[in-house]
């Protein structure tokens, strides 16, 4: 099935199933464009956080407990 196809399908819907269809598919297409951008971004920092010992300083206390006293 190709995209006139599925259009042509869409039109014979009611228009709130039509309109539930188009909000599903931007909802979709946002998603994918966040988490592109968001591991283009984490691509970039890579380098700095390998480099940085500032930007990692309390990775060292992530196995400690937060509510254990000492």
């Amino acid at each position: 099935m190709n995209a006139s196809d599925i259009i042509k399908e869409i039109e014979k819907l009611p228009i709130s199933n039509r309109i539930y269809i188009v909000e599903k598919a931007i909802q979709s297409i946002r998603k994918k464009e966040e988490f592109k951008r968001m591991e283009e971004a984490a691509d970039v920092l890579l380098s700095d956080y390998k480099s940085n010992y500032e930007l990692t300083s309390f990775t060292n206390i992530d196995m400690d407990s937060f509510y254990e006293t000492k």
